[in-house]
């Protein structure tokens, strides 16, 4: 454990539940994942220690971003000997569509190559995380759900699943009868296509998840869980803001809920000052623990 870490640690009067009740997770089967986002500061610096430094703090799950025909800068031997010496598991990764933005690693730039790469570092999960504002047009929302369906295809014959990520712009009207969200999941394929729900996002966009889990049952099996600030409503570590994550992981079966990651895209405070505090209330709150 690093010296701030130990420091931070003790300051929250965590240091017990590190030494004891952290340790003990993979004994009592739970798992801690993180969104690597969070940390992309730290990531940009220093990719090998950041993972080193996750894992000194129990996190045991990854979901990736930034994926272009590389890992952070690293090839893909490099980055599963990284993972290798840390224990970490990569889940999940993030990738844009490539509509306006053609880079290696979107579902439109040489997408089964993109599949093959994760498949060797053994991610489950590939995510549609977001469309740039001026990928955000009408034209282009009525192909989404077919261009989720093709790439659903492919990773699926790599045994990976396709999810597609939200903010809170899917939540506006696509018509005078539907929002973009719902326009998404009755147009694509619930085989192929599942969602990762964005706690925050879809709460401020004024919506409540749980009727979502209702609607399209077992169809949301990856969740970014992160909290939002009264008034401001900006990004807060877990459990000092205002959305009800109680009530919602109570209704993760109904949901279909496989995965969840920490996040938070950004701090007024230290990121892993942040990070501290939320994995102190998750640790608390054992609805959290798989």
């Amino acid at each position: 454990m690093q010296r701030r870490d130990f420091i931070q640690l003790s300051s929250l009067g965590f240091l017990g539940l590190y030494s004891c009740g952290i340790s003990n997770f993979k004994n009592h089967k739970t798992t801690l994942g993180i969104q690597l986002y969070t940390v992309r500061d730290a990531i940009a610096e220093n990719p090998e220690k950041t993972l080193e430094r996750l894992a000194h703090l129990g996190f045991t799950e990854l979901e990736i971003y930034g994926y272009n025909g590389s890992f952070f800068g690293k090839t893909k031997h490099e980055f599963q000997t990284i993972l290798k010496n840390t224990g970490l598991k990569v889940i999940s990764s993030h990738h844009t569509t490539g509509i306006l933005h053609a880079e290696k690693g979107t579902l439109l730039e040489d997408w089964k190559q993109s599949v093959a790469d994760m498949h060797e570092i053994g991610v489950k999960y590939m995510v549609c995380s977001y469309l740039f504002p001026e990928e955000r047009t009408l034209e282009n929302y009525r192909k989404l759900p077919d261009l989720l369906n093709r790439s659903g295809e492919t990773t699926k014959h790599a045994g990976i699943q396709l999810a597609y990520h939200n903010h809170d712009f899917e939540f506006e009207k696509f018509d005078d009868h539907q929002n973009i969200y719902d326009y998404i999941l009755e147009n694509s394929s619930p085989d192929l296509v599942k969602m990762e729900l964005d706690l925050y996002w879809i709460s401020k966009a004024g919506f409540d998840p749980l009727v979502y889990f209702e609607k399209y049952p077992k169809r949301f099996p990856l969740w970014h869980v992160k909290d939002m600030k009264v008034g401001s409503k900006d990004f807060a570590e877990i459990g000092k803001g205002t959305i009800d994550f109680k009530r919602i992981f109570e209704a993760g079966e109904t949901a279909g809920l496989d995965y969840w990651f920490l996040e938070q895209d950004s701090s007024d405070k230290d990121m892993f000052e942040s990070i501290l505090i939320s994995k102190k209330y998750i640790s608390e709150n054992r609805f959290f623990l798989k």
